[in-house]
C-alpha cells in the first residue's frame, strides 16, 4: 500500500508539472494522453494486420512487426514527448527551451560515442582540421622520400634489359663505363649512355639524395637556387630540397618516438601517484623535484663526449627528462577521479587496484594526455633542432634542420639556406599548434554543447 501511494503521489506531481508547463488543465492533459495512446494502439493493430495479410511486403512488414513491441514499452512516455514539442503557451517560454527548464525533446546526436562527438567538434574547427590534413600529407610524402628525391633512377632499361638501381648497386661497367665502382647516375657520360638508342631511365622528381654531392655543378658551393637545384645547395654541395625532405622526416619520426616514450612514462608515474596517494605520492613528488633539478644540457654534453653520437642516445637522454610535465596532469586527473562514485562502486565490488586504474580511471583521465600530444611533438622537434644547431644532436651526415640553420648562420650570404629551413620549421610548428588548439577545444567539456 505504501508503494502504491508513493507511485500515485509521483503521478500526481508529474501531471501537475505538465499542466503548469503547457498551460493546460489536468483533465486536458489526461485526455490528450489517452487520445495519443488510443492512436498508438490503432497503429499497432493495423501494423500487425498488414504483417499477417501482406507478408510479402519485405522490409516494411518487418519494421511494422517490430514497432508494436517497442511501442508497448515506450507509450507512457509519449505524452511527455508531445508536450515537450508542443507550441508554447501565450506569453510564456516554450517547453524544451533553455527558459522552460525542460530538457531538449530530441537528442541531435543519438547513439554517438563521446569520442565520435569530440571528433565531430574537431572537424568543425577548419583551421585545426586543415592543419591535420596538411601535416599528415607532409609526413606521408617524407616517408616516401626515396621515391621523390633520390640520386638513383627508379627504373633503367639498357640494351634490352631492365635494372632497378634503387634495390641493387650496379657497377659502372654495366652501363658502358670503365670501373667496377658503383654507378654515379649524375655523371654526364652515364646519362648520355642511358639516353642512346632504345635505352631509357625513369628518374625521381628531384634527382638528388640526402647526401648526394653534385661534382658536376656549374656554380661553387653554396650555390643559389637554379634549374638543377631548385632550392640551391648547402656549403657541402648537397641539394637543399633533399636535405629538407629527409631532415623533416628525421625530425617528425624522432618527435613521435620521444612523444610515445614520454606519454608512456608520464601516464604510468602519474597514475601511480594519483591513485595510491599518501606516502607513494609524497615519495614520487620528492623524486621528481630532485630529478628535474639536474642540468639536462650538461648531461647531454658529457654523454656526447663519452659515447659516440647517435639518435638512440638522444632518445634515451631526452626520454629520461621528458615525462615529468605530463605526469603532473595525469596525477591531478587521478586524484580527482578516484573520489568519484563509480570508483567507490568498483572497490565495493572487489575489483583490484590495477584493474580500476586501467579499465575505469585511465579512460576518463585521457583528456589532458591527448591534448598534450601536439605540443609535446613541437617541443621534441625544437629540442632536436636546438641540439643539432649546437652540434650535440644526430651524428654527422644525418639530415637535420638544426645543422642547416647552423650552416645558414655561418654563411650569411647564402640566404636561401636560412630562409627555406626556417620556413619548414615554422610551418611544422604552426601546424602542430593549430592541431593542439583545435584538439583542446574539442575535448573541452565547457564547449561541448556549443
Amino acid at each position: 500500500m505504501r508503494v502504491n501511494a508513493r507511485f500515485e503521489g509521483e503521478a500526481e506531481q508529474q501531471l501537475d508539472f505538465l499542466a503548469e508547463a503547457t498551460g493546460l488543465g489536468v483533465s486536458e492533459v489526461l485526455r490528450t494522453s489517452g487520445q495519443q495512446h488510443d492512436a498508438q494502439v490503432r497503429a499497432q493493430r493495423s501494423a500487425a494486420a498488414s504483417r499477417i495479410f501482406r507478408p510479402s511486403s519485405g522490409a516494411a512488414a518487418v519494421g511494422a512487426a517490430a514497432s508494436p513491441a517497442a511501442a508497448r514499452h515506450s507509450w507512457p512516455r509519449a505524452p511527455m514527448a508531445e508536450f515537450a514539442t508542443s507550441a508554447p503557451a501565450a506569453g510564456g517560454p516554450g517547453p524544451g527551451t533553455a527558459d522552460s527548464g525542460l530538457p531538449p525533446a530530441i537528442d541531435p546526436t543519438p547513439g554517438w560515442s563521446p569520442a565520435y562527438r569530440a571528433w565531430q567538434r574537431f572537424r568543425r574547427n577548419r583551421l585545426g582540421y586543415g592543419s591535420l590534413i596538411v601535416f599528415c600529407a607532409l609526413v606521408l610524402l617524407s616517408l616516401a622520400a626515396e621515391l621523390i628525391s633520390n640520386d638513383r633512377p627508379l627504373l633503367v632499361r639498357y640494351e634490352g634489359q631492365l635494372y632497378f638501381p634503387m634495390l641493387r648497386d650496379y657497377p659502372e661497367k654495366v652501363f658502358g663505363g670503365d670501373f667496377e665502382t658503383p654507378t654515379d647516375y649524375l655523371d654526364p657520360f652515364i646519362r648520355e649512355r642511358l639516353a642512346q638508342g632504345g635505352n631509357w631511365a625513369v628518374y625521381t622528381l628531384n634527382p638528388y639524395g640526402a647526401n648526394t654531392i653534385n661534382y658536376f655543378a656549374k656554380y661553387p658551393n653554396p650555390a643559389p637556387p637554379m634549374r638543377d637545384n631548385w632550392l640551391g645547395t648547402d656549403d657541402r654541395g648537397r641539394d637543399l630540397l633533399a636535405q629538407l625532405i629527409y631532415g623533416f622526416r628525421v625530425s617528425v619520426l624522432f618527435a613521435l618516438v620521444l612523444t610515445f616514450t614520454g606519454v608512456l612514462l608520464g601516464v604510468l608515474t602519474g597514475a601511480i601517484q594519483g591513485f595510491f596517494g599518501g606516502k607513494v605520492d609524497l615519495a614520487f613528488q620528492r623524486f621528481i623535484e630532485i630529478w628535474s633539478s639536474m642540468p639536462e644540457l650538461y648531461l647531454l654534453i658529457i654523454f656526447s663526449a663519452v659515447f659516440a653520437p647517435s639518435v638512440t642516445l638522444l632518445l634515451v637522454l631526452l626520454s629520461l627528462f621528458g615525462w615529468m610535465g605530463l605526469s603532473d596532469y595525469v596525477r591531478a586527473e587521478f586524484l580527482r577521479n578516484r573520489q568519484l562514485d563509480y570508483v567507490k562502486a568498483a572497490r565495493a565490488l572487489g575489483v583490484g587496484n590495477w584493474q580500476i586504474i586501467w579499465r575505469h580511471i585511465l579512460p576518463n583521465s585521457l583528456t589532458p594526455v591527448v591534448t598534450f600530444l601536439p605540443f609535446r611533438m613541437s617541443a621534441a622537434i625544437l629540442s632536436l633542432t636546438s641540439l643539432d644547431f649546437l652540434g650535440l644532436g644526430v651524428p654527422p651526415g644525418t639530415p637535420s634542420l638544426g645543422e642547416l640553420l647552423s650552416q645558414g648562420k655561418n654563411n650569411i650570404d647564402a640566404w636561401w639556406i636560412s630562409l627555406f629551413t626556417f620556413g619548414v620549421l615554422v610551418l611544422t610548428l604552426l601546424l602542430l599548434t593549430f592541431m593542439g588548439d583545435a584538439l583542446r577545444d574539442a575535448l573541452d567539456p565547457r564547449k561541448a554543447e556549443r
